[in-house]
């Protein structure tokens, strides 16, 4: 029998199982490895914001018809399987990103097919945490789901730092042994395999998700067919009943903001250090190490402050420090630390680097967390999915902004640091818009209003 429990663990597994994808690859391992496949931080820190930005158009495209769909047939589980399989094969491929012997497009098309089935994958299973307990304890419920994936995402990165990834001048791993299955460092096979770990970890605890997560039967349930047919209809009725429905508006645009931002500082945190100062993959990977603590910690905590305060108050204080760190890190080079210049022996820029980045995971579980709360409070119960797939929306519709605006940005300045300061403005929009923003979503026609 599946009981409440084992329905919550079950949806925990996902983020267990996909968070790697954003620490190994996005983040801390495969993005830096990018830097040494191109030869140039500026020149790695570009391709990769075009890539990501253009898998990001795709997934504004089509994420919220595929949401439409969903609402109208009652089923996400056969779209989770789908999207799954593209994330298993887009991970694997890039097992084939051999230096000096790759084809850009391909890899980054790879890289593309697999970010792109995990970020529907999340979409639909995202709609699925209503389903999990009451109202009030949502928040306890997210944030130790956002924990257990940092958990997951960390213990992914001691294994490719400990048994895979071997430092180029010694040719050994933090273990200081060869790295295992025999992975050849002169083709940074040891690097490489950062796909295919990828891959099989997502493909292992998957099982748990599907064996243990049922959704509710809809009793107005259309097939798909026909669900397919009146999507774009009902997805268009939707969108243009918003203007009346401020709050839940403001929310929507104020995470379509930030959300990006908090993507961005994620998918180029790893090239910047790389690049700006010079770090080695497995220092980065150290550094994710910290983020991924921090980040399963407060997203903990985040859960709890979120069932005691509310997700808004847990949302704005994420953001206000978040934007501060990042003004903090682009005041951060080899040459100076907060505008004080230092030698180039020092190690202050490296120290101030990795508190900055553990505040950023503090920030980015917390706000994570609070952001999936706060949209069942923003929803129509009788709509839930429905408006889920509108935050699905809002969170891809410009989840190329940052991405594109730090390649353009970095490509006009010549410069990596002036190129990410595209995120603050982003931060701050999404502050300011979360001013109009109810606590409790908006007031029912027929009631009061809501504070």
């Amino acid at each position: 029998m599946i009981t409440a429990k084992k329905r919550i663990w079950g949806w925990w597994f996902f983020d267990w199982a996909s968070q790697p994808y954003n620490t190994l690859l996005v983040t801390f391992i495969f993005a830096p490895f990018v830097k040494d496949l191109m030869g140039s931080g500026t020149a790695a820190q570009t391709v990769w914001g075009y890539g990501v930005g253009i898998a990001g158009i795709l997934i504004a495209l089509g994420s919220p018809f595929l949401g439409a769909v969903a609402d109208r047939s009652g089923r996400r589980m056969p779209f989770i399987w789908v999207f799954s399989v593209m994330y298993v094969l887009g991970a694997w491929g890039l097992w084939y990103a051999v230096p000096g012997d790759f084809k850009l497009m391909a890899i980054m098309i790879s890289f593309a097919i697999g970010m792109i089935g995990m970020e529907f994958a999340t979409t639909f299973t995202n709609a699925i945490l209503p389903d999990l307990g009451p109202r009030e304890e949502i928040g306890r419920i997210s944030g130790s789901g956002w924990a257990f994936g940092y958990i997951g995402g960390m213990i992914t990165l001691f294994i490719m730092l400990l048994l895979l990834q071997a430092s180029p001048t010694t040719g050994k791993t933090m273990l200081g042994i060869d790295p295992l299955f025999g992975l050849d460092v002169a083709t940074r096979e040891d690097t490489r395999a950062v796909g295919p770990l990828t891959a099989i970890w997502y493909a292992v605890f998957m099982i748990p998700f599907f064996f243990w997560v049922r959704e509710p039967r809809k009793p107005d349930a259309l097939p798909i067919g026909t669900a397919l047919r009146g999507a774009w209809p009902e997805l268009r009725a939707t969108l243009k009943a918003l203007p009346r429905r401020r709050s839940l508006t403001s929310f929507l645009l104020s995470s379509m903001f930030y959300r990006d931002a908090l993507n961005g500082i994620y998918t180029f945190g790893g090239l910047y250090a790389a690049g700006v100062l010079n770090w080695s993959i497995t220092l980065i990977g150290i550094f994710g190490i910290l983020g991924t603590i921090t980040g399963a910690t407060f997203a903990w905590l985040g859960g709890k402050a979120d069932d005691r305060w509310g997700p808004r108050m847990v949302i704005i204080t994420s953001l206000v420090i978040l934007t501060l760190v990042v003004i903090g890190i682009v005041m951060i080079s080899r040459e100076s630390v907060f505008g004080m210049a230092v030698t180039p022996d020092s190690k202050l820029p490296d120290i101030a680097f990795m508190v900055l980045g553990g505040m950023i995971g503090a920030c980015g579980g917390a706000l994570q967390s609070a952001s999936r709360t706060m949209m069942v409070r923003q929803a129509d119960p009788e709509k839930i999915t429905e408006h889920f797939g509108l935050y699905a929306l809002s969170g891809k519709a410009t989840a190329f902004i940052a991405p594109l605006a730090i390649g353009i940005t970095t490509q006009i300045s010549g410069n990596q640091s002036t190129g990410i300061t595209p995120i603050i403005v982003l931060l701050l929009l999404g502050l300011v818009l979360l001013g109009f923003v109810r606590s409790h979503g908006d007031p029912a026609p027929e009631g009061p209003p809501s504070s």
